[in-house]
């Protein structure tokens, strides 16, 4: 029996209004939430600590990722803005205003030198953290409706859009690799080997698709998936995949055979929308309402309370 996020050690109630989403930083010491309050809150998720908030946006924080040093914070939101934030001293750094709507996603590169943010103005906007300019190092507009999520790799930006359309860009060859999965896509992620991307549709469905030949190897069902914008992931070993659901739950797939092997119950709750996993250890965080959860393997450890 594979090692599994199964057992709830904690509950946490964020007090930043509904959470938005929940991230890991690079190494999983750490996790930021985004708040509907307009804050983002850095925590220490296996102490039970909050460590420090953030505030800056005019609005509701949609998403947020940490920099590789764990030195800066990036963020977006339905304020139109893009921050860049010191860790430290919790002061904004840059204030991108480039978007015409609500900014849906945010990543850094991975020597976190840029900020690439995905809006519902159907465009992905690259920063360059290093110029003093304050537009655009570039603009991607090759989608026809809202950019819902984006994925970073070493030498690849992978977007997922409302027209149904993931869009891969190789940064080495210039060329632009699109696939049409067919309803709103709500979430893509990289396999941990770099060969697949998991990618989540408002058709109740999580699909595993071959990167180079865009073929689905795989389909995983059983969720709810209609309505929201719903994130996926996969375990640190690639074994498994994982989403949220409309119906409080965590759905958990074994890979290769596609069976749900645990529901992951968020009582109280009726829409489970965002997760993160640890990058190497059995950790979970899960975020509903105006909660975190956080799941750990059953053979660890209790926190102590």
């Amino acid at each position: 029996m594979e090692d599994l996020p199964t057992k709830l050690v904690y509950t946490q109630i964020c007090k930043q209004g509904a959470v938005r989403a929940v991230r890991f930083n690079v190494d999983g010491s750490y996790c930021l939430t985004c708040g509907s309050d307009k804050t983002v809150k850095l925590w220490n998720p296996h102490r039970k600590l909050l460590l420090k908030s953030y505030i800056g946006h005019g609005y509701e924080v949609l998403d947020a990722q940490g920099s590789s040093d764990n030195s800066q914070i990036c963020s977006g939101g339905m304020d139109k803005t893009v921050l860049l934030i010191d860790v430290a001293t919790g002061k904004p750094l840059r204030r991108y205003r480039g978007h015409a709507g609500t900014v849906n996603c945010v990543r850094f590169n991975e020597e976190s030198t840029l900020i690439l943010s995905g809006s519902i103005d159907s465009t992905v906007k690259i920063w360059d953290l290093k110029s003093r300019k304050m537009e655009p190092i570039q603009v991607l507009d090759e989608s026809k409706d809202s950019i819902t999520c984006i994925q970073v790799s070493d030498h690849e930006i992978l977007t997922g859009s409302a027209d149904g359309k993931t869009r891969r860009y190789d940064l080495r060859t210039g060329k632009l690799f699109s696939d049409h999965i067919g309803k709103s896509i709500t979430s893509v992620t990289f396999t941990q080997d770099g060969q697949c991307i998991l990618v989540s549709t408002l058709d109740d469905s999580v699909k595993l698709i071959d990167k180079d030949t865009g073929e689905m190897l795989n389909e995983f069902i059983g969720h709810k998936n209609s309505d929201y914008k719903i994130d996926n992931c996969l375990n640190s070993k690639d074994t498994h995949v994982l989403s949220g659901s409309e119906d409080d739950s965590v759905y958990i797939w074994d890979l290769i055979e596609a069976k749900v092997i645990h529901k992951l119950k968020h009582e109280g709750q009726k829409i489970v929308h965002s997760l993160t996993y640890h990058p190497s250890e059995t950790c979970l965080i899960t975020a509903a309402g105006d909660k975190i959860f956080i799941w750990k393997s059953k053979y660890a450890a209790s926190l102590d309370t």
